[in-house]
């Protein structure tokens, strides 16, 4: 069906582009179609952006040991920018991306870790939708941990295309700075002007022991600021 509509917009697209048999006639100045970015990849042969992502993440998430740290840092970057479309970062969901990817939040690798909540803070910023999908995955109290200090758990899958997970807990490690300066970036993409993200992590941060006043609104960018700023003050007196 996809081709099929494909065909019919490059057919529409070489008719209107294509140049009159009498060069007398008039020219159309009604609007002209224009490609999607799928019919030009069908033409082109090339893949489509939802390829490239999930080929990112197979990379990624890969056990194969030839396939490189160096390999997936490359194919986390890759996946980073792709999802600075809003409509790429909604494609996580579509291609059920989203869970590998916050397990990667508990890596043992820091890059990766690393590498991981950045892409996480590029998918949710000025997103609601993807926005959602975080706090329905509990992605936002993952962060506030791992912005606090936290090394979260590792989850390893049992098996190839296994949904369970065995978790091996990451005990009396801290999160390196660098990380944790990452996580409070996806945070703070998270929670500005997404009040159901805003409620959780500061709901998580005072369970944690943090003073963090009550009812702040998330389309407050000075109280959003203030309460980012305080994390990333503990960051770097950490």
């Amino acid at each position: 069906m996809a081709t099929d509509k494909n065909l019919n917009e490059l057919l529409k697209w070489s008719i209107e582009n294509s140049t009159p048999s009498d060069p007398s006639a008039p020219e159309s100045t009604g609007p002209r179609t224009t490609l999607n970015p799928e019919a030009l990849a069908a033409i082109m042969g090339a893949p489509s952006d939802a390829e490239l992502m999930q080929a990112s993440m197979a990379a990624i998430t890969s056990t194969d040991p030839e396939v490189t740290l160096e390999s997936k840092l490359t194919a986390f970057d890759n996946l980073e920018q792709l999802v600075e479309s809003l409509d790429n970062a909604n494609l996580l969901s579509k291609l059920g991306l989203w869970t590998p990817l916050l397990e990667l939040l508990g890596h043992e690798e820091d890059q990766l870790r690393l590498m991981a909540a950045w892409c996480v803070g590029t998918a949710v910023q000025n997103n609601a939708p993807s926005q959602e999908r975080l706090v329905a995955l509990g992605g936002v109290e993952k962060l506030v941990g791992m912005a606090l200090g936290e090394r979260l758990p590792m989850e390893k899958r049992t098996g190839a295309g296994a949904e369970t997970t065995e978790e091996s807990v990451a005990e009396n490690r801290e999160e390196t700075k660098d990380v944790r300066r990452k996580a409070v970036y996806a945070l703070s993409s998270a929670v500005r002007n997404y009040q159901p993200a805003l409620d959780v992590a500061a709901k998580e941060l005072r369970k944690r022991g943090e003073d963090v006043q009550e009812g702040i609104d998330a389309t407050d960018m000075d109280a959003v600021n203030e309460l980012i700023n305080g994390l990333k003050n503990k960051v770097v007196n950490a």
